[in-house]
């Protein structure tokens, strides 16, 4: 009775589908720290780089203009921002376009419902902070289910393609991977490489700035240290704000469904890894079984 109780406790807590799991843990710690590692030896020497120059730079300032002084000097960094957050330009008396206005207002609920967040624009009245609180915990989940479903329509139709060649052409298997490939193809040209050449050419990005903002986005992270459409020195076309609207919403879309293909991927790897050890615990069973028959004999 205790080894059935003992097997049945064991299924409900799923104890056999802990090493994969604990496997899977220490690849992501891993990974992380590898990555934290990377970062720090890439980024660190830069930052304390700019330390020593900003540091040399305010040394210079104060001997420039000296009635200014330490606490002058920190009183014009505070000024300039909640300036900014503002949308004032340091440059000028001109605001950003559109700044908490019914269009600017539109694309920080697409980025809170999105969880973009690029934190260029921010509320600062309570009552905006509440509401943006109600706002995101109903337009999340919204938003996460109308992008699986035009990822799923997006997938569907590439399907049903992939299907209907099949039907036509002999080679089915090499029509559907070439059908997936250049549709990958196809649509890394339309969500990174054209957004890429618009937004050199409209913001004054370099091509790496640029790629790295279009990532940046479509994969929610949302630094805010690149974002488009927001520099008030920049007259930008009337069209320009509707077109990063549906770039986001539709490469969002796309992107959603290759992490889910990439998550697929995963979990196959770990169903695999799975059956391996359960395929060596059955050897190792099967080879213990006929020992415990030769000895059963013996005695």
């Amino acid at each position: 009775m205790l080894p059935v109780f003992s097997g049945k406790l064991c299924q409900c807590l799923s104890v056999t589908r802990f090493p994969s799991i604990l496997f899977l843990g220490v690849i992501y710690v891993a990974y992380v720290l590898v990555g934290g590692l990377i970062f720090w030896k890439l980024e660190g020497w830069y930052v304390l780089q700019q330390i020593d120059l900003l540091k040399e730079k305010r040394m210079k300032l104060l001997e420039k203009y000296p009635c200014v002084g330490q606490n002058g000097l920190r009183e014009l960094a505070q000024m300039v921002k909640v300036a900014s957050l503002s949308g004032l330009s340091p440059d000028s008396n001109d605001t950003a376009d559109g700044f908490w206005k019914f269009t600017s207002s539109s694309v920080f609920a697409a980025t809170v419902v999105t969880t973009i967040g690029y934190g260029n624009i921010v509320p600062l009245t309570t009552a905006g902070q509440i509401f943006c609180v109600f706002f995101a915990v109903f337009g999340i989940p919204l938003n996460v289910v109308i992008l699986n479903r035009v990822g799923k329509y997006m997938l569907a139709i590439e399907r049903n393609f992939c299907n209907f060649l099949e039907k036509k052409i002999d080679r089915g298997k090499c029509v559907r991977i070439s059908i997936h490939s250049i549709s990958f193809v196809s649509s890394a040209l339309m969500y990174f490489v054209v957004p890429m050449l618009l937004f050199k050419a409209y913001e004054g990005w370099t091509y790496a700035e640029a790629i790295y903002y279009c990532f940046i986005t479509l994969s929610t992270i949302g630094f805010g240290d690149y974002v488009a459409d927001n520099n008030p020195a920049i007259n930008y076309p009337e069209w320009y704000s509707c077109l990063i609207a549906a770039w986001i919403f539709f490469g969002l879309a796309w992107l959603a469904l290759l992490i889910n293909h990439s998550i697929d991927l995963l979990e196959s790897v770990n169903v695999y890894m799975r059956g391996r050890q359960n395929a060596q615990a059955q050897v190792e069973e099967s080879k213990e079984q006929p020992k415990k028959g030769l000895k059963g004999e013996e005695t």
